[in-house]
């Protein structure tokens, strides 16, 4: 299918708890000094620069709930767990054995109509008027909102949940109060509002991108051929910094080998590329290009 040699398969599907460890802790090192540059010099720009670049590891946050649920992450099937969920999945309220339910049955339905994520991204291209009122909805937190009365509900039905239910819900709250506890204690409480207000502004925005850049407005996505109905997005430093984390822009890459780790997709995809098996015209430069893509000139 993809015209890759045994060897070259053992060498990108193989998994480095080093090159993960180094994904997490970067995740948390930009966290931890947005926080400390906006505590140390309050001010609209160190604020904007931390709700913009916490938002955006929050999504990473997801992408290592993403990356421990197909075991592709660390070597040890026990570090996917934990890292799973107490470095990454209860900081955002994210449960990974519920989102692998749905994330294993969209790699498997992916170009049918029955595909679970089709909701996000069937609707592309839109016009640039919706397209923007996309993004006001995101940054102004009308989405971010409702995920946050979402979690809300849940805390309140906490009787009423399954096992796995009630294990997030009290993560997310040990996790949260936790860093609301240590700000607090350095005398910084309002840190804690940056990071609800990333979540609810700028990562919802990267989710949103990140959802359209990986199979909305593509060549076919009835089709059976991963080239036909996901993309690759080829990312710049600052789009990894804002906008799209770590190498998730190697999307069809995943979809042709999902068990190949996040850190080894670049490989893979120069692998693709030297045997031919991918054209250029599947890949697009950065999201600029990307939003000229799904989005068109009439009114909605």
């Amino acid at each position: 299918m993809h015209g890759l040699t045994q060897q070259q398969l053992n060498l990108v599907t193989r998994k480095s708890s080093a090159q993960a460890w180094f994904i997490v802790l970067s995740d948390w090192v930009l966290i931890t000094s947005a926080l400390g540059a906006a505590a140390l010099l309050p001010n609209p720009i160190t604020i904007v620069f931390a709700i913009l670049v916490i938002g955006c590891r929050q999504l990473s946050l997801g992408i290592i709930v993403h990356e421990t649920g197909h075991q592709t992450f660390f070597e040890s099937k026990r570090l996917n767990d934990f890292v799973g969920r107490w470095l990454s999945g209860y900081w955002v309220f994210s449960s990974k054995t519920d989102y692998m339910k749905g994330h294993l049955r969209h790699h498997q339905l992916a170009g049918t109509p029955e595909d679970p994520d089709l909701k996000n991204y069937a609707a592309y291209p839109v016009s640039r008027k919706s397209f923007r009122r996309k993004v006001w909805r995101d940054l102004s937190g009308q989405t971010g909102w409702r995920r946050l009365r979402s979690i809300g509900r849940t805390v309140i039905r906490y009787n009423t949940l399954n096992i796995e239910g009630r294990r997030v819900i009290r993560g997310g709250l040990i996790t949260n109060l936790t860093f609301l506890g240590l700000v607090t204690l350095l005398g910084q409480p309002w840190l804690y509002l940056l990071w609800v207000a990333a979540f609810i502004s700028t990562h919802m925005l990267s989710t949103r991108l990140r959802q359209i850049g990986e199979h909305a407005a593509v060549r076919n996505q009835q089709s059976a051929d991963p080239r036909d109905h996901t993309r690759t997005i080829l990312t710049r430093w600052w789009e990894r910094l804002f906008i799209a984390p770590h190498q998730i822009g190697f999307h069809l890459e995943h979809h042709l080998l999902p068990s190949v780790p996040i850190y080894r997709l670049p490989t893979l995809h120069k692998l693709l590329v030297d045997n031919g098996y991918l054209a250029t015209d599947l890949l697009i430069t950065g999201y600029p290009s990307l939003v000229k893509r799904v989005t068109h000139e009439r009114s909605a």
